[in-house]
């Protein structure tokens, strides 16, 4: 990303000024500026361009132009006036260097790699052999001992509203409010004893106590039904995500097993990697 350091300025200046009348046949090349001999180019312009927030886009382009080839002539000169490059320096030079290098790379790999063809092929892969998934609709009242538990349990045995009673006693005030209604949930959304008691309940008929992590549940199980498989476009993200993440470990994984790698450091003390005074 490019600082905009004085790019405000920039801005101010090029709206007095006319954008410059460049030649026919203009390229990546053209120069539209020099520095004590040091070119800037119409390329690094654009480049600059395609990193600036959306906001500056929007921008008329003659006070666009004149607002980043103002920039980059501030840039230059401000860099020109750095007589000589630190260690540290140096080190963030070609850390950004290696970082913007590995990261066309990268974004290559994943372009070539996250096509309609693979997003296609991942989803069946996924869902060939996947067996129907049920989702229950359930509600629960959670209270801090088993003995309130047991007794709000008699209670609904005697007939009292299991809506009633989880507004007046669950500690979970969330699904309280809404008398101890949690939704629709699948398998592997709730902790395991909860899950378990769900899947083992009978619909309709209040089951408990049950003892988690976060105290003692009293369930009622409202309905289940078969899950309604996700389509592609609702998983196309995650796919995505996955597909990117498997090339992109593959293609460092080839790049690594054909270069000579070696490691000296890996005799050095750990803790010198704080040691900034090291590159002062």
């Amino acid at each position: 990303m490019a600082k905009l350091t004085g790019f405000w300025a920039g801005l101010a200046l090029a709206a007095t000024l006319a954008a410059p009348a460049l030649a026919e046949g203009e390229n990546a090349a053209t120069v539209v500026a020099t520095v004590n001999g040091t070119e800037i180019t119409l390329g690094q312009m654009i480049a600059l361009r395609e990193n600036l927030p959306p906001q500056y886009l929007s921008l008329p382009d003659d006070v666009l132009f004149n607002g980043i080839l103002e920039q980059l002539v501030q840039q230059e000169v401000l860099s020109q006036s750095h007589a000589a490059l630190s260690v540290r320096d140096e080190a963030n030079v070609t850390n950004d260097r290696r970082s913007y290098l590995s990261g066309v790379v990268i974004q290559q790999v994943v372009s070539a790699a996250v096509t309609d063809e693979a997003l296609q092929k991942a989803y069946d892969e996924r869902f060939k052999d996947a067996a129907p998934q049920k989702e229950y609709n359930a509600a629960h009242i959670l209270v801090d001992s088993e003995e309130k538990a047991k007794d709000l349990k008699k209670q609904l045995d005697e007939g009292a509203d299991f809506a009633e009673l989880a507004k007046a006693n669950s500690t979970d005030t969330g699904s309280g409010a809404q008398g101890g209604d949690l939704g629709w949930f699948g398998l592997g959304m709730m902790v395991k004893p909860f899950e378990d008691a769900v899947v083992a309940a009978e619909p309709g008929k209040a089951t408990g106590p049950v003892k988690s992590d976060f105290g003692w549940h009293l369930v009622l199980v409202k309905e289940s039904r078969i899950a309604a498989q996700p389509t592609l476009d609702d998983m196309r993200e995650e796919l995505a995500a996955e597909i990117e993440n498997k090339a992109v470990e593959a293609k460092i994984a080839e790049l690594t097993g054909t270069a000579k790698v070696e490691k000296p450091g890996a005799a050095v003390d750990p803790a010198l990697v704080k040691k900034t005074e090291l590159i002062d």
